[in-house]
């Protein structure tokens, strides 16, 4: 296999710890950028990757300039991301999510047209398709819909809507584009300020009755998530494809619906705990809806999840066991 020298920026958060382990599993040369703000270098703290983690604002175009060069591929993850409250919370909110978003891949986009980079992997959303569909009880999502109408999900979704049509205009680098819906996993954002749903819910069960087990809304909305090593899976099929063929954007995620409610009933069976779930139908739920059609991707790339929800979700629940301990 070919050693490839790899910038991951995002490197120590969620998605991007996962990344990077099994690109150093794979023999490749792995550098992180990180500003380390939602991010944490423990989760790879068994690596001793200090050396080769920069800390800095991608918001600063020379920081960036000077640091996304030489590199064979830049996988761009890093991103001002949270929960429903920390992205829309407010007007102030959506505005914040919009300018830091845009500016952090406007200059990743610009320092790689300035350094000669070839390969770029993108991180995007579920929040680029028309939020009005979301809202609805019946909506699943293919590719093309993006296209269809210009109605992404807030400050946030609108950042990456235009990050993914600044990339269709860079016709030198090869462009993959990872739309995912709802990762989760070991390595998730686990505090208060910004996680989501499924750290919220596993965290609140594990500090159970120390902690509420509210959930926000009436628990009615449908997910589906997708456990962090198929996502990793896709996301360097989705590379390889992209090295050879050129643009390519394609649906990240799972079809195994399930409601808040019941996801929540089965946290609180993994906890083992006699829990009482209480709705705070006063705090923002998000979309009613929002399925992927995988289709595209397993047609073109013969990806599918292979990990099922409970198992994906005890793996979690282990993990944020020893993780919150180590803390309390």
């Amino acid at each position: 296999m070919e050693t490839l020298k790899v910038i991951v920026t995002g490197g120590v958060g969620f998605i991007g710890s996962h990344l990077v382990r099994r690109l150093i599993e794979e023999g490749h040369e792995v550098t992180i950028i990180d500003n380390l703000s939602s991010g944490s270098l423990q989760n790879l703290a068994d690596l001793a990757l200090k050396e080769d983690c920069r800390v800095g604002d991608l918001r600063d175009y020379q920081f960036t300039l000077e640091n996304l060069k030489d590199a064979d591929i830049i996988y761009h993850l890093a991103a001002d991301i949270g929960s429903v409250e920390y992205l829309h919370g407010s007007v102030e909110r959506e505005l914040a999510a919009l300018e830091s978003n845009v500016s952090i891949d406007s200059n990743v986009f610009r320092a790689c047209i300035r350094n000669g980079i070839t390969n770029l992997l993108y991180a995007s959303s579920v929040s680029v398709y028309p939020f009005s569909r979301q809202l609805s009880n019946d909506a699943v999502f293919k590719e093309e819909d993006a296209d269809a109408a210009a109605e992404p999900e807030g400050g946030y979704g609108w950042a990456k809507y235009l990050a993914e049509r600044e990339l269709r205009m860079m016709k030198d680098i090869n462009v993959a584009i990872a739309r995912i819906f709802h990762a989760y996993g070991e390595n998730i954002y686990l505090q208060h300020d910004r996680s989501q749903v499924i750290a919220s819910l596993i965290r609140k069960a594990i500090n159970y009755p120390g902690e509420d087990f509210v959930v926000w809304g009436d628990g009615r909305q449908k997910r589906c998530f997708v456990f962090i090593d198929d996502v990793i899976d896709a996301i360097e099929l989705l590379r390889k494809y992209s090295e050879k063929n050129g643009f390519l954007a394609l649906n990240v995620g799972s079809d195994e619906e399930i409601s808040i409610d019941e996801l929540a009933s089965l946290i609180i069976k993994l906890s083992g705990k006699r829990i009482e779930i209480k709705h705070d139908t006063s705090k923002p739920t998000g979309a009613m809806r929002r399925i992927p059609d995988l289709a595209k991707i397993q047609r073109m790339l013969g990806w599918r999840p292979k990990t099922s929800l409970h198992d994906g979700l005890k793996r979690t629940y282990v993990w944020a066991e020893k993780r919150l301990s180590a803390f309390s």
